[in-house]
């Protein structure tokens, strides 16, 4: 693998991570799984955990018992 074919992958996982940023943002009360997050956002599910993932240490986002992402506050 060469360095050009990375930043499409990179760029696309920082799109992810603004636009589900930007989905909690716009609905507080927002409480998805990682499965429906996938669904919802039309996310690859391996994506999808690495942006869930991500926002969680970011501590942007929390993960419920039930295995639900809410934002963390």
């Amino acid at each position: 693998m060469n360095c050009d074919s990375a930043m499409p992958m990179e760029s696309t996982f920082v799109e992810a991570v603004r636009r589900v940023k930007s989905e909690y943002l716009e609905m507080p009360g927002l409480k998805l799984t990682s499965s429906q997050a996938a669904r919802l956002w039309g996310l690859d599910v391996g994506v999808c955990d690495a942006v869930l993932t991500a926002l969680v240490a970011d501590r942007f986002l929390t993960c419920t018992r039930n295995a639900a992402f809410v934002r963390q506050g």
